[in-house]
């Protein structure tokens, strides 16, 4: 199955709400939405994607544990974006100060901010395009550091503001940098 995107008439606008219900009532059913008011809806990923997916989440989650600096989210989490965009990254974090900053509602729902990092993973059903632009989406809306996955070409992409995308082929790690202060990632068993 493909990605599709539902283009709804400019006579019909989901308002936050809605689309928050849209999704609640559609539990199995992975909905995006992008700043202009299109409804992206995304297949389940296969076995090799999920098995990738959960490494990278694990790597995340492992990390966060240990230095207690944030909130790690999965890809199961939407974030509402200052667009206006609803994203859902393969895996996401916020440091600790700016999510505490949000209402307990907002941290229940579509949490109204850009991670501060983010990491995509581009399955066998991924335009590349499209996840450089959304990379640049998460760019444009605050994210301070991004990692899109390319298994396919053996390469990885790292967003960072202020400055062009740089690819690397075929790393065993990357850094969290300043980010993620501490964070390493291992790529062994992801690009392989």
């Amino acid at each position: 199955m493909t990605i599709l995107t539902l283009t709804l008439d400019p006579v019909i606008h989901l308002s936050d709400e809605q689309f928050y219900q849209l999704c609640q009532v559609n539990r199995d059913i992975k909905f995006e939405r992008t700043a202009t008011g299109e409804l992206i809806i995304m297949p389940p990923t296969g076995g090799e994607t999920g098995k990738r997916n959960l490494g990278l989440s694990g790597q995340l989650w492992l990390w966060n544990q240990q230095t207690q600096q944030g909130e790690g989210f999965d890809s199961s989490t939407c974030f509402k974006l200052p667009n206006g965009a609803d994203r859902s990254p393969d895996a996401a974090w916020v440091k600790l100060e700016r999510w505490q900053v949000l209402t307990p509602e907002q941290r229940q729902k579509f949490p109204p901010l850009a991670p501060d990092f983010v990491m995509e993973l581009r399955s066998t059903t991924d335009s590349l395009v499209a996840l450089q632009k959304k990379m640049q989406e998460y760019l444009e809306n605050g994210v301070c550091l991004g990692w899109l996955i390319n298994p396919q070409d053996q390469q990885v992409e790292i967003y960072r503001p202020g400055q062009g995308v740089e690819v690397l082929q075929s790393p065993t790690q990357l850094s969290g940098e300043d980010v993620l202060p501490g964070f390493v990632l291992d790529l062994s068993k992801i690009l392989t």
